[in-house]
């Protein structure tokens, strides 16, 4: 007689949002909110769903790795659904440290309850294999016989195209480090909407390092009555540096355009600063439901701002600005540490397949702005082909434009400078790997 199925409640959410992702092509980050929103788990196990979603899916590669070497069998020859659960597995007893039998027997027992009795035998066969030795251990198997980068991409789990973006901008030296910051969960970063709040207003908070408008804080964003009311938001150091950037820039007189300003971030402290410098701030928005996040991140506001739903490749303002802002969509390789699915889900195609809206975009920026005024071209990737590339094609092509040296507007912060332009790095500066070029029209 089969044992009858049974399986702990958090661990069938996890699996359940696992298969969104891999069996839906959902976001890791949007599909575990949504479970959790309605789940009525405590405190703890929404914890532990969500280290199992999200560390599940940021080693991914290195596990679906673990499983073919431990069965002696290719991914594609298992149902999907027995992967996912070799996959959560996995991470339980190599990521999360859990003690073998528990790990072997949560995974059979979340078969048996999802998939049926008739998987259970090959479950734990395969289960049994991969907790006989440590992820170390596994790691060093699995680099045997790769050339240095692989055995970098293998140790640090990343996909040998992102080892190599890598390896084309950082020091060798600094390369395994770079990608071990990838691996660990960010804590929230919070920021004040200057002229309607400061630091020192949100709760238990400790200011960040360079950002005078940033801090972080335990516990959730929404625990801060200044979150709540909209005078603070959620806003990497990063990302508010850049914007910090183009506000200490030199230009004329004249109104600020954020030009791709969904979800809000940039565009909120931009407008708090415009406002404190006697100006205002246009932000344009392609996306319509994008566009609603921004005008809601500006909503605390009494004035200095309007928000619009158009394409920055196809303006619909019929004026100059003396600053622009225009954080292009890109492959968001600076920011893997928040989205733990996006390094498996991407590949060097997409990074080119953006190439010509990125280029289009900044040259719509340089056309929307006024003689003297500064555009920043700022992107979440540090990747050569989404910014020093773009930024020296562009160039190229399009007299009357100088390169400031962007590091120069943020003298606070060390070992920022790449040329004349700006890339953060999480290794280095904590924060999202953001980078940043600062152009005058002459």
């Amino acid at each position: 007689m089969s044992r009858p199925s049974t399986v702990d409640v958090p661990r069938r959410i996890a699996f359940d949002v696992l298969r969104q992702v891999t069996g839906e092509d959902a976001y890791a980050n949007l599909a575990l909110a949504k479970r959790l929103a309605t789940a009525g788990l405590s405190t703890r196990d929404a914890g532990l769903v969500t280290e199992l979603v999200a560390g599940t899916c940021r080693l991914m590669g290195t596990y679906d790795l673990v499983i073919e070497a431990a069965s002696g069998r290719s991914l594609g020859t298992m149902q999907p659904a027995v992967v996912d659960l070799l996959r959560l597995g996995a991470h339980q007893v190599l990521g999360m440290g859990m003690k073998r039998y528990a790990a072997v027997g949560t995974t059979v027992d979340l078969a048996r309850a999802t998939v049926g009795q008739r998987v259970t035998g090959l479950v734990n066969a395969v289960m049994r294999k991969i907790s006989a030795k440590p992820l170390d251990a596994w790691l060093d198997e699995l680099a045997e016989g790769e050339d240095a980068l692989g055995a970098l991409a293998v140790r640090g789990q990343h996909p040998r195209w992102i080892v190599e973006a890598y390896a084309d901008v950082l020091p060798v030296e600094e390369i395994a480090e770079a990608l071990a910051a990838n691996n660990v969960s960010p804590q929230p970063t919070l920021v004040v909407r200057p002229g309607l709040a400061e630091v020192a207003d949100l709760k238990d908070a400790t200011p960040t390092r360079w950002s005078p408008y940033g801090a972080t804080a335990a516990g959730a964003p929404a625990d801060q009555p200044a979150v709540r009311q909209g005078l603070a938001g959620v806003q990497d150091e990063g990302s508010q540096l850049v914007a910090l950037a183009l506000a200490r820039a030199e230009a004329p007189e004249g109104p600020w355009l954020d030009m791709c300003a969904g979800p809000g971030g940039k565009a909120a402290l931009l407008a708090g600063l415009a406002r404190r410098d006697g100006t205002w701030l246009l932000a344009s928005e392609a996306q319509e439901h994008r566009a609603r996040l921004v005008a809601e991140a500006l909503s605390a506001y009494p004035d200095g701002y309007e928000v619009i739903t158009a394409d920055g490749t196809a303006p619909a303002w019929g004026r100059s600005f003396a600053k622009v802002m225009v954080d292009v969509p890109c492959s968001g390789l600076g920011a893997l540490r928040r989205r733990p699915d996006s390094r498996w889900r991407r590949g060097p195609e997409d990074v080119r397949a953006l190439g010509e809206s990125q280029r289009s975009l900044l040259r719509t920026a340089l056309a929307s702005t006024l003689p003297g005024g500064v555009v920043a071209y700022v992107t979440c990737s540090p990747h050569r082909a989404e910014t020093t590339e773009v930024v020296d094609d562009v160039l190229a092509s399009t007299p009357g434009v100088e390169r400031l040296v962007a590091a120069d507007l943020l003298p606070e912060v060390p070992d920022v400078g790449v040329g004349e332009d700006v890339q953060l790095w999480t290794h280095r500066q904590g924060t999202d790997a953001m980078y940043l070029s600062l152009l005058r029209v002459l």
